[in-house]
């Protein structure tokens, strides 16, 4: 008999062996208990993660006739012929070769006739997201109202392909990609059946190359162990697979926690000789960090998020103890930079160990809440109190060098003086070093809201009001000065629209417009007040021409004062012994004349 691969050999014969969907099997081993498994069903998911096995198993299970509970016996001829794929009432269809309108046509002249033997007749269409738009069409009507003893079973890896006529009328079934644990488990159920010994090191990396999918990882499993032709053990498995040692990988993360350049050159010289692609181990090494950083968030959650062997996750603990979560951030962030560098590079491998040496030689990070509880200790360590060396500063007169004989004084470093202004008691002074100044920003103290002048009359105090808002809300302010102030009645402000800008009466009609000037007024003028506006240009009064009147006077007042202290009018006046007699406005010119 000739060879049959290992994702053959080992494919699920009854829902008990399909790993890692339990909340399918779990679903259609009810719904055949129940009598409620539907016409049609859609599988859709990664590849292999047990979509057309599930289908020929649901097959066997409603076909076989020793079924106990549904769970074929995987024995009588039935079932052969359907894990073989040779059985006339469970046609299989390939969607790829199978994708014309013609292929559906002559499925359903052929749905009509009953089964040979048994209660029904099913058809597994994979891939069949690929039926073309008339195939589709053409098999809606069968696929709503098919006959009794037929049950329709499609299988696809892009379900988005679909249209959603066809999607309305299957019941939807996700698979989900397989855990890099789960996998791990069934390749060494597979190598102790099969009597190879293997590393438990050797599975991990071969599971973690299958991303999810168990076909893929039993058929390098399978490779693997051609190539081997013995004990499978990590070394061999990178040999064979070519990828990048998970032991360098750690190495080289020991290396750049201790910050240390030598250890950095050796991991070089090793990915140097053993030829890895820079790109890949950046990603590698890149992932590995990000590892570390879970482990150090949490090390009880980042067990169950993290799919990795448990001799790794010891490792990665031990050294998330060796450094502080900062720290973390910032060699995942130089990482993620390089990597990005790596592709764009002439030559991938010099900016990798420039990358590496650059990560290695960074300083290490800490918070300063354990820096304090660590003591002085500690901020020596991480970078903190170091000998103060004065700059090198020529002689001139008066000044001195030191002498060799002389010894600099050590200033304590920021973090100590912190410390000891908490902890140490008043004490004398005494005369130390000089030390570097550090300056003390006192708190901001928000300055109180301005006041309107006191002892003003009415109209001027509503002059400088408007200036007030001014300096608040100019775009307010702008609206508010056009408005003419009438008078003031004990606690009520009269106000007057002129004549011509008749449309702020609409204005100030608006309620937020004049909920806004009544919060200004309370600000300003004063708690208490209120205000009235009156709508009519001829009740405004006297008072309010008054105003109007001032307000020309104050603008001619300011262009004057303006102009007599303009230094180059003083300079006309000192050089032609003159005065100014009157200041005339121009028609059509944008300043007075003198």
């Amino acid at each position: 008999m000739s060879y049959q691969v290992i994702a053959r050999k080992w494919r699920p014969q009854s829902f008990t062996d399909v790993v890692g969907q339990n909340h399918i099997t779990q679903t259609l081993a009810n719904a055949l208990k129940n009598n409620r498994l539907p016409h049609a069903l859609l599988f859709t998911g990664p590849r292999g993660t047990g979509k057309t096995s599930s289908a020929r198993i649901l097959a066997k299970a409603l076909r076989c006739p020793n079924a106990v509970n549904f769970v074929p016996c995987n024995t009588c001829d039935s079932c052969r012929e359907i894990a073989t794929g040779s059985s006339v009432d469970v046609i299989e269809i390939d969607g790829a070769s199978n994708n014309g309108v013609d292929s559906i046509r002559e499925l359903r002249e052929t749905v009509a006739f009953m089964p040979t033997s048994g209660k029904y007749k099913i058809y597994i269409i994979d891939e069949v997201h690929m039926l073309s738009t008339s195939a589709f069409n053409a098999l809606l009507k069968t696929l709503e109202e098919p006959p009794g003893h037929v049950i329709f079973i499609m299988a696809t890896t892009e379900v988005h392909k679909i249209p959603q006529t066809i999607l309305s009328r299957c019941q939807r079934f996700d698979f989900r990609r397989i855990t890099t644990r789960q996998i791990t488990e069934r390749l060494k159920l597979i190598c102790d059946q099969e009597g190879v010994p293997a590393e438990e090191e050797a599975l991990w990396v071969i599971a973690r190359q299958g991303d999810g999918s168990m076909r893929d990882s039993q058929s390098l499993l399978d490779q693997v162990i051609t190539f081997a032709n013995g004990p499978l053990t990590r070394a061999n498995v990178v040999e064979i697979l070519g990828l990048t040692d998970r032991a360098l990988l750690f190495e080289t993360l020991t290396a750049l926690v201790e910050r240390n350049s030598q250890a950095v050159l050796a991991v070089i010289e090793k990915i140097s000789k053993a030829g890895f692609e820079p790109h890949l181990f950046s990603q590698d090494l890149l992932e590995m960090i990000r590892n570390l950083l879970l482990v150090k968030v949490s090390e009880t959650q980042a067990a169950q998020i993290l799919e990795m062997p448990d001799t790794e996750l010891q490792a990665l603990t031990d050294l998330s103890l060796r450094l502080s979560e900062e720290d973390i951030h910032m060699l995942f962030d130089m990482a993620l930079k390089g990597g990005n560098d790596i592709p764009r590079a002439q030559d991938p491998r010099i900016v990798l160990e420039v990358i590496l040496l650059r990560m290695a030689s960074a300083p290490k990070l800490s918070d300063l809440k354990t820096l304090l509880a660590n003591g002085p200790q500690a901020s020596h360590s991480a970078g903190g109190a170091r000998p103060y060396v004065p700059p090198v500063v020529p002689t001139a007169p008066g000044h001195h060098r030191l002498k060799e004989s002389q010894s600099v004084p050590e200033v304590p470093s920021g973090l100590e003086k912190m410390k000891s202004a908490f902890e140490s008691p008043v004490k004398k002074p005494v005369e130390k070093p000089a030390a570097p100044v550090v300056e003390v920003k006192a708190e901001e103290v928000k300055p109180e809201p301005p006041k309107l002048a006191t002892g003003a009359n009415p109209t001027e105090r509503w002059m400088h009001f408007v200036e007030l808002l001014r300096q608040d809300d100019a775009l307010f302010a702008a609206k508010i000065e056009n408005l003419l102030f009438v008078k003031e009645e004990g606690k009520l402000l009269t106000l007057g629209v002129p004549t011509k800008l008749v449309f702020l009466k609409d204005q100030m009609a608006d309620t937020q417009v004049r909920k806004k000037l009544q919060g200004f007024i309370d600000s300003y003028w004063g708690a208490g007040y209120s205000f009235e506006v009156l709508m009519k240009g001829d009740q405004v009064g006297e008072s309010a021409q008054a105003l109007q009147q001032k307000k020309v006077q104050l603008a001619e007042d300011e262009i004057r004062n303006k102009i007599t202290t303009n230094p180059m009018v003083k300079a006309a006046q000192e050089a032609f012994q003159g005065k100014i007699k009157s200041i005339v406005e121009l028609k059509g010119e944008s300043s007075p004349k003198k």
